[in-house]
């Protein structure tokens, strides 16, 4: 395949990719927030944002699945990316201010989407499992994740789907290691609390 048809064959994917993500996550927002390093030469991610669905905003990647069935994959999808939520309204004119809602929000998912993509290159990083940073990662150490299939509830494989990434508390962790995520994802859903991974609540065991 030359690389013209290789550049068509990405952009194409690239753009039904796009769509069936905004038939999941809203329409995305007009402004992206690019790396000055790009990922696929070691930098970090381009975040994309999903602030017309549901309340608050997803913020997604775009850069796992370059081709259709490449890239991460796991039981459940040929090929993904990532999506985390937070609560807070987007405010990309503070994105860089920690003492904001959303900048603390987006300075805390950004560091987990970067860092759990790069783990998805090697594992297979599937629903209902849990993850936990070592504590001496900087910014991570010690946080605590549990993954979910994000696309209503569908249980077939598919070709391409999103992998919610949720940020928990640790007895959460410990519960749905102990009895299984699917238990603790419940909990979360009756409390009100999912698909966010804001830990400014209290935790639901």
């Amino acid at each position: 395949m030359s690389d013209d048809d290789d550049s068509r064959l990405s952009d194409e994917w690239y753009e039904r990719k796009s769509a069936l993500m905004q038939e999941l996550l809203g329409a995305e927002h007009d402004l992206v927030l690019h790396a000055t390093v790009p990922y696929f030469l070691g930098g970090t991610l381009d975040l994309y944002f999903y602030p017309r669905g549901i309340p608050g905003v997803g913020i997604a990647t775009k850069e796992l699945s370059a081709f259709p069935g490449e890239g991460s994959s796991n039981e459940v999808f040929d090929s993904y990316e990532l999506v985390m939520f937070t609560r807070h309204r987007l405010d990309l004119d503070k994105r860089d201010e920690a003492a904001t809602p959303f900048g603390q929000a987006l300075q805390t998912i950004s560091p987990i989407l970067n860092c759990i993509a790069r783990y998805s290159e090697q594992a297979s990083l599937n629903p209902h499992e849990t993850c936990e940073f070592p504590e001496e990662f900087e910014f991570l150490g010690g946080k605590c994740l549990i993954f979910d299939r994000y696309d209503q509830d569908a249980e077939e494989p598919a070709e391409f789907g999103l992998l919610l990434v949720l940020e928990i508390h640790r007895s959460e962790m410990e519960y749905a290691r102990e009895h299984g995520g699917q238990l603790l994802l419940d909990r979360l859903k009756a409390a009100g609390h999912y698909p966010y991974s804001d830990l400014d609540r209290a935790a639901v065991v």
